[in-house]
């Protein structure tokens, strides 16, 4: 497959730049996957498409301000970084622009309670920094980080939350997993009163985001790899529902992906954690995920192409072009596909 295999032309001004209003009353594109039909509705559209005994799998992780702007004190020279793994107390894999100055040694200012100095090169072209801090890092990273949105929204957020899912609690992400934004409390409960279970489960959203595809051929891309944790009640929660005829339905590519990496092939989930670098093109059997929530992806991208893995490539770019025709808003602050 070659990577230009998943490209499509997209309006600039189809890109959201602000979150509306009003989580839950985004526009989503529904595609029933057997039928091969797709339907125009809005989110809170999701419950005529839910059963009980279904299971929802949401990812609980929960962006950091990690986005960073220092200078040196010597020369003024600036430099931006953004955190990605965290290693160790002190230690991130981190993105540094403008990268040919970035230089082991160097120490940039943040603000007076935060230095980053600049370590060693990683294999993705990144650096490992050294956080300069007293007291806890959340708190610190709080003051004086930013949240990363992606580079295609240049609009300021007026209110940081909206970039976090409102079930977001362990914090660890340089993205949100953008198809949980749509959902609110109040949509949740309906969905629990429908007698549909949620199971929580984890990943941090890391470098494999941010990364495009630069290979000609899509096998010749690496996908960088991200933590993960599935709990044996998630687990458990997810098995009983397979086993009971109930679908699992993921909620954004993030869990998708957290799912396939736990799964045997027989499908039984097991509780785990670890890292995953998990590429699902097309051709993939999917072992764990039956339907899912997404937003809208870059061209080219490799949340398109495992997208275009629950159904066809020839799909999803007919739903795409469909979308554009009909003005949807693209990507994070963007409107939903369910596909079930």
């Amino acid at each position: 497959m070659k990577t230009s295999d998943f490209y499509y032309d997209l309006p600039h001004e189809l890109i959201a730049q602000t979150p509306i209003k009003d989580r839950s009353a985004a526009r989503m594109l529904c595609y029933n996957m057997q039928e091969k039909t797709m339907h125009d509705e809005v989110f809170t559209d999701i419950l005529k498409h839910l059963k009980k005994g279904d299971v929802l799998v949401r990812n609980t992780t929960r962006v950091i301000p990690a986005r960073l702007y220092g200078h040196r004190e010597d020369t003024g020279g600036l430099m931006e970084f953004l955190l990605l793994k965290r290693l160790d107390d002190h230690r991130y894999e981190a993105l540094v622009r403008p990268g040919k100055r970035a230089k082991q040694g160097l120490i940039y200012k943040v603000s007076d309670e935060l230095s980053v100095e600049i370590e060693t090169p990683t294999d993705a072209g990144g650096r490992i920094v050294y956080l300069h801090y007293k007291g806890i890092l959340e708190e610190v990273l709080d003051r004086c980080g930013e949240a990363p949105l992606p580079p295609y929204i240049t609009e300021k957020l007026d209110d940081k939350e909206r970039y976090q899912t409102v079930y977001a609690r362990q914090n660890g992400s340089a993205a949100a997993p953008t198809a949980g934004l749509h959902f609110t409390e109040e949509l949740l409960a309906k969905v629990r009163d429908m007698g549909v279970d949620i199971a929580d489960v984890l990943l941090h959203v890391g470098l494999g985001t941010f990364r495009p595809v630069s290979a000609e051929n899509v096998e010749e891309h690496h996908m960088h790899s991200e933590y993960y944790e599935v709990t044996e009640e998630a687990a458990e929660k997810i098995n009983n529902a397979r086993k009971s005829g109930g679908r699992i339905i993921a909620v954004g590519t993030t869990s998708c992906r957290t799912l396939e990496s736990v799964a045997d092939n027989g499908g039984i989930v097991h509780a785990k954690s670890g890292w995953t670098d998990i590429f699902i093109t097309p051709g993939y059997r999917f072992k764990a995920v039956d339907g899912l929530i997404t937003n809208f992806h870059l061209p080219e991208s490799t949340l398109l192409m495992l997208v275009s893995a629950l159904c066809s490539r020839e799909e999803v770019l007919a739903i795409y072009a469909h979308a554009v025709k009909e003005r949807y808003r693209f990507f994070s602050f963007g409107d939903c596909c369910l596909f079930i």
